[in-house]
């Protein structure tokens, strides 16, 4: 029952992704759309038929889908967005701060960081991961600034490791400090790790980051190895005439070890001096890897997924691409993210924030703060502007808005 109620929701995300963008019309009963065919399969699942039944077939079947997604979970009607889409992953940010100063996450100037009174405390984390925990989240991931260097950051893992509900708990860090308190990190149910690393020459490291510490990073991607995730994965992003030459380097990682390196496009944040020069679309990349290792072969993707993935025959780990500019992934989106200083926000791409914090410390209810996130996610667009309109679009930095 769960797993038919779940293809049916993947479904309805797409078909509804499709009909807001204007790129699905429905037709009559026994009508062929050749434009419906990038949904027709998914994952090597027949999820239709070669017939599109008509609208009205189609809304009440969504509706008995959203009938059955409240009986799952009385609350889960607050993280579906007006496209169908159910949002059970939250991206909390646990601060703006970081011991690193990367090009593409921070400007050279450096950033405003919001004063410490006005950065949520641990407890407004937790009330409010279990918010979102009770209405259906089941993955967590913390991101920063840097979370790392957070002091509470262990007290932070435990509780929400222990949120009914909550599946996974992720963290994407740089991995500067990560080596020595990631034991204790896994004890407070730490279950998943990304470590951010752009280049294995440390020189490049140096000027990419504005800092030393590249021995540090694959101390703490052994050091993961070691304990036991599977797969760590690894960030890079990928600009060229910087570490376009390395992208084989960082496949060979994986033919030993159990990595998932994870090829990322350049994306446009305020103050990183996006270029569409600077971009390695995800075809390159792919091209690149496929050239020089054989047997390249595509794995299954989750409709939610964000990375495309592939296995290497003879490789222990994997290699992903994230494609956010040239084939973003809207459609199946599930990401919600809760800043640093408590503003939520639907998209990483999109400007429009609303504050959880000020109305928490106003004395609002669980339910008043439900209402808040409900209307928020209602009003998420079926997909982001375009890599060149989001360049010109006003922004947080990456900093501030968390990795």
């Amino acid at each position: 029952m769960a797993l038919a109620t779940n293809m049916r929701r993947n479904a309805c995300v797409v078909t509804n992704w499709l009909v807001a963008s204007g790129k699905l019309n429905f037709l009559s009963v026994g009508s062929e759309n050749p434009s419906f065919s990038i949904i027709r399969k998914m994952n090597g699942l027949r999820i239709f038929g070669n017939q599109l039944e008509a609208s009205r077939t189609y809304a009440t079947s969504c509706a008995k889908l959203s009938d059955e997604i409240q009986k799952e979970n009385s609350d889960s009607n607050m993280l579906v967005d007006s496209f169908g889409r159910m949002h059970t992953y939250l991206r909390i940010s646990l601060t703006e701060r970081c011991n690193l100063r990367c090009q593409y996450c921070m400007p050279a100037e450096g950033v405003d960081l919001t004063s410490s009174p006005k950065l949520l405390t641990r407890n407004e984390i937790i009330r409010l991961a279990n918010l979102f925990v009770s209405s259906g989240v089941n993955k967590i991931r913390l991101t920063g600034g840097e979370p790392t260097i957070r002091k509470d950051i262990e007290d932070i893992c435990f509780e929400l490791s222990n949120l009914k509900g909550l599946k996974t708990l992720a963290m994407t860090t740089n991995g500067i400090v990560l080596a020595r308190k990631l034991p204790k990190l896994k004890e407070c149910g730490l279950s998943a790790i990304n470590i951010s690393l752009d280049t294995l020459v440390p020189a490049k490291f140096e000027f990419m980051t504005r800092r030393k510490g590249h021995e540090k990073v694959m101390e703490s991607i052994n050091a993961a190895v070691d304990l036991g995730y599977n797969p760590v994965k690894v960030n890079c992003v990928i600009m060229r005439g910087f570490n376009d030459d390395e992208i084989c380097n960082f496949v060979e990682l994986t033919r030993e070890k159990p990595i998932n390196i994870r090829f990322i496009e350049f994306m446009p944040f305020d103050g990183n001096v996006w270029n569409v020069k600077k971009l390695v679309p995800y075809s390159e990349i792919l091209q690149t890897v496929a050239k020089n290792f054989t047997n390249l072969t595509r794995l299954g993707d989750h409709p939610t997924e964000t990375a495309k993935n592939f296995r290497i025959d003879g490789h222990q780990g994997s290699v992903s691409f994230i494609t956010s500019m040239t084939e973003h992934f809207c459609a199946g989106c599930n990401r919600l993210r809760l800043l640093a200083d408590g503003n939520f926000k639907v998209c990483l791409f999109g400007p429009s924030e609303v504050s959880l914090r000020d109305p928490l410390r106003q004395g609002a209810d669980d339910n008043e703060l439900r209402e808040i996130i409900r209307a928020a996610v209602r009003r998420k667009k079926a997909s982001h502007a375009g890599m060149f309109d989001i360049a010109k679009t006003a922004n947080r930095p990456m900093i501030h808005i968390g990795g």
